[in-house]
């Protein structure tokens, strides 16, 4: 099987609903900026709506370091809608929710679940370019943690401007860093 990190961002157009308002979002949208693509199997669920509230929260964070953030699930727009309508957890979202009623995307990026028409908790973090730089998949019984990937968010775009530079385990902006060497081969 062929990973899909550090690959380009698959082509893509889905409908997402959005500030109390349906628009059209496509790969070119990614473009200039940090993304996340956060995937969850279903609107009106039971872990989904803990998640999604999760990324609420955190929502002004992620804006801080520029990144957008973009719920998919295999709903449609028209359903993300009526979600936000009836859910206090899901009235917080701020982020796009798009809408993959054909499983097109989660597809292309490897989380489609064809027997059930669903997506497992798939989340791509995706660099300026377009180019997947974090990949991260969750059985469908276990829920993500925004903060975790908030830390993953800020270690790429550190290791993306400090050329030779990689962060440890459990590193967060302002700790320090690695430079990969022969001096530091079995010292750590």
């Amino acid at each position: 099987m062929e990973t899909i990190l550090n690959s380009q961002l698959p082509e893509f157009t889905l409908q997402a609903y959005q500030g109390d308002a349906f628009k059209t979002v496509t790969n070119k949208d990614l473009l200039g900026h940090w993304s996340i693509l956060f995937f969850y199997p279903s609107d009106f669920t039971f872990v989904c709506p803990t998640e999604l509230e999760d990324m609420a929260e955190h929502y002004a964070e992620f804006q801080q370091l520029g990144v957008e953030v973009y719920s998919v699930s295999t709903d449609s727009h028209f359903v993300h809608k009526a979600w936000h309508d009836a859910s206090e957890s899901i009235r917080k979202i701020q982020y796009p929710m798009l809408a993959d009623v054909t499983g097109l995307l989660a597809r292309a990026l490897g989380v489609y679940i064809e027997a059930e028409g669903v997506a497992y908790r798939g989340t791509f973090v995706v660099n300026p370019e377009g180019v997947i730089k974090v990949v991260e998949l969750n059985d469908n019984n276990i829920g993500r943690d925004a903060s975790e990937l908030l830390r993953k968010v800020e270690a790429a775009q550190f290791v993306a401007t400090h050329d030779g530079e990689v962060c440890p385990a459990k590193w967060k902006r302002g700790a320090a860093t690695l430079k990969p060497s022969i001096d530091l081969v079995g010292k750590i």
